[in-house]
Formats: structure tokens, sequence, C-alpha cells
């Protein structure tokens, strides 16, 4: 059965797709206060990966694990958004599936902090030798 949603193609398709990645943007800044947070970190951080002296390999691990976490935290998101969706009722697997995505985040998180620590670090404790 073919989905009468997907009927978009080309340009008409990409400009729909843009306006739909807007407004997601847009609900993760308004509605989750983490996605707040992180997108404030990453507001000091990218800037910080562009202008500190690295590699370019490390420019892009520095800025690339501070976008992850916000790649992570929008899927953690709708995957909430879809269980509450669905009900608000206390469930085992709800739970599961909130703690997995919850988890999903925290490891992106150490991640993000791992490379800066490794990449960023030497760099910055060279500053104040």
């Amino acid at each position: 059965m073919k989905n009468p949603y997907k009927g978009n193609r080309g340009f008409t398709r990409a400009w729909h797709a843009l306006k739909n990645s807007i407004n997601g943007f847009r609900d993760a800044w308004r509605e989750e206060s983490a996605f707040r947070q992180e997108l404030t970190f990453a507001a000091i951080l990218v800037p910080c990966g562009i202008v500190i002296p690295v590699t370019a390999v490390e420019h892009v691990l520095l800025i690339g694990s501070v976008l992850l976490v916000l790649i992570i935290e929008l899927l953690n998101s709708s995957v909430e958004a879809a269980i509450d969706r669905i009900s608000l009722d206390l469930h085992e697997l709800s739970k599961r599936a909130k703690d997995f995505g919850s988890a999903a985040v925290m490891v992106a998180l150490l991640l993000c902090l791992l490379t800066w620590v490794l990449l960023a670090g030497p760099v910055v404790l060279h500053w104040f030798k």
C-alpha cells in the first residue's frame, strides 16, 4: 500500500523535509529542557572546536562529538514523545525504552567529554604553562 504522505519528490520533498526539520528544532527547543541545555553547551563548544589549534581530523572529532549529543537527544526525545502518545500509564516496557534513550544520551555525553579532554585538554593545559 502506498503511503499518502510520501508523494512528494525532488525539490518539493526537500522543501517539506526542511520545514519538518525546522519544526523539530523549534519543538525541541520549546519542550525539552535537556535539549536547550545541550544546545547552549554546543553554542559554546562548537566555536571553540573550530578555533582551537588542532588538526583537521581533531576539529571534526571535537565538533562531531558535540553534534552527536544533540542528535542522540533528539532521538531520545522522539522515543519519549512516541511512548507518551501511546499511553501515559506506567508500564515496564515504556520505562525501559525511556531508560535506554537516557542511557544513549549519557554515553554520547561521556564520549563528548572524553573527546574534549583528550584532544583539547593538552592544548588548554599548554596555554597555562
